[in-house]
Order: C-alpha cells, then structure tokens, then sequence
C-alpha cells in the first residue's frame, strides 16, 4: 500500500487528482491576418506615444532642430558658438568671445524666424546670447579677500 493511500484511509477523505487540460480561458482570444493591440510595437512608435502622452513635443523637436546647429547658424558662427538651453520659449546661446557675441545678437531676429518657421509660431520669442565665461580670480594662496579683481594685482 502507497504513502498515498494510506493517508486517503486514515484522513476517511478521497485523494485529489491533478487537473488535466488547458486552463480555462477568461476571454476570448481573436487571431488572424489583421493587426491588434496584442502586436508588438517599434521602438519609434513607442516613443512617439510616450512623447507625446507626456507633452514633450515641442521640447523634443527643439533640441532636435538644435542639434544641427551648425546648419541654422552656419559653420563659422556655429563654431564658436553652442546653444546651452531652451526654457519658456527663450534660446539660451553661449559664445566663445564678446566679438562672436555681438555678431550673434545682430543675427537673433533671423534666428527666431527661422526657428518658428521650422517649428511653429511662438515656438521660440527670444534668442538670449550670453558671452564667455569670466575667469574667477578668487585661486591661489597670494588672491586678495574681497578684493577687485585683476586691477589690485598690477601696480
């Protein structure tokens, strides 16, 4: 007599059986030739849902647009310039001196109108460029506390 057996006899209860079959179907699954929710997606569908469920569109399609930078501006601004980024429709832009600065403040209108021609109306208001980093002159064990700056150490 099984392990089995002898424990349906002393429990007086029968054994149960293991159920055989598919398991049961809660909803009825259509297939065929015609695509549905169940296909798999691409990559690039699934990121344009994501993007646009998120209302990241025209934040997306900016620095897109900027990423050919040198195109918009052409190679000689564009290398001496980079835009650094885009808040409540203001372009924010860097140069690498105040001379390439100048030169891109005179070309900001046609840079907005470009930009809104490309992206939309009202997509960019303002172009704001900003010039290069100032040194710090706050290093060094022979700097001055709450000094001038550079003219306290020149005679």
């Amino acid at each position: 007599m099984g392990l089995a057996r002898s424990i349906a006899k002393s429990t007086g209860r029968p054994r149960r059986r293991r159920r055989t079959g598919p398991p049961p179907v809660s909803e009825p699954q259509a297939s065929g030739a015609h695509p549905d929710d169940r296909d798999p997606k691409t990559l690039g569908s699934a990121l344009d849902r994501l993007v646009e469920s998120k209302g990241w569109s025209t934040e997306v399609s900016v620095h897109a647009l900027l990423g050919r930078w040198p195109a918009l501006v052409g190679p000689e601004l564009a290398a001496h310039s980079r835009p650094e980024r885009y808040t409540d429709t203001v372009l924010t832009v860097r140069t690498d001196s105040t001379a390439w600065a100048s030169q891109l403040r005179l070309l900001a209108p046609q840079l907005v109108a470009t930009l809104n021609r490309q992206l939309g109306d009202g997509t960019v208001t303002r172009v704001s460029v900003l010039g290069p980093d100032a040194p710090s002159w706050k290093k060094g064990r022979l700097s001055v506390r709450d000094g001038r700056g550079p003219r306290d150490t020149y005679g």
